[in-house]
């Protein structure tokens, strides 16, 4: 365990299972106190506070729905009344609607369109609540999605406008915030072991057809991709803003 994040609070949305559980562990590893929000995984939830305590760290969970544009509010306001302040705001939660072609005529538009509220209305809603409350010098990362600039596969058309409508938004928020010495910046993994991979592959095992797409052929670990969130919300990444970094071996060049 380094220092370099300590004193600094960071809110992780969707950090009670997956990418989010490993980015919350690894801003605690380097010293900083870490709340993270759950919908239904409470236990879940509970078990990632511990290992955050584990490490040093002051710990909270927070249940909050981010399809609820009025939760972002509350949110903010519970993390920085239990912690003092917020320092960094990294926006990973997130749900996938399994992947259908837009002209199937059994097409799932509700989920869909629970998709686009959870992926970008809610995201957005929980980064201008935290806007006005970031100390000066805070980090905005947004967890975005190679897909967000390549349509990988079929069947990914709203998933990959989600995720490509956060790169103009964040861009626009690093370009506010600027002034404030507050960085805002896209990481794109690409496929990883996670329940998404699950939703959107079928396993958390690729398939060699979509390996050999990777000049380095395999997938992404979720340590790799706590690593630059990491970087980004550190002292040395003070001078990175409105990037879009893939995390993602290559795939697409």
């Amino acid at each position: 365990m380094s220092n370099g994040l300590k004193g600094k609070v960071a809110l992780v949305t969707g950090g009670s299972r997956g990418l989010g559980a490993v980015i919350a562990e690894a801003l605690a590893a380097e010293g900083a106190d870490v709340a993270i929000t759950y919908v239904a995984s409470g236990g879940k939830a509970e078990a990632v506070v511990e290992k955050l305590r584990a490490k040093g760290a002051r710990a909270l969970a927070i249940r909050s729905d981010q399809a609820d544009l009025a939760a972002a509010r509350p949110l903010v306001d519970a993390v920085v009344e239990h912690f003092g302040r917020l320092d960094i705001l990294v926006n990973n939660a997130a749900v996938v609607a399994k992947g259908q072609h837009v002209d199937d005529p059994a097409l799932d538009t509700a989920k869909l369109d629970h998709q686009w509220q959870v992926n970008v209305m809610g995201t957005i809603a929980t980064t201008r609540a935290a806007a006005a409350a970031l100390s000066d010098g805070g980090r905005i990362i947004f967890i975005g999605s190679l897909n967000g600039t390549l349509a990988l596969i079929p069947g990914v058309a709203d998933y990959a406008g989600t995720k490509a409508a956060l790169i103009g938004y964040a861009k626009g928020v690093a370009r506010d915030l600027g002034p404030r010495n507050i960085t805002v910046n896209v990481v794109q993994p690409g496929a990883m072991p996670t329940d998404m991979m699950v939703e959107a592959l079928g396993s958390t095992t690729a398939p060699d057809a979509f390996l050999d797409m990777h000049p380095i052929r395999r997938i992404a670990t979720l340590e790799e991709v706590a690593a630059l969130v990491n970087f980004l919300a550190g002292q040395n990444g003070g001078y990175i803003t409105g990037g879009v970094i893939d995390v993602a071996g290559g795939l697409g060049i």
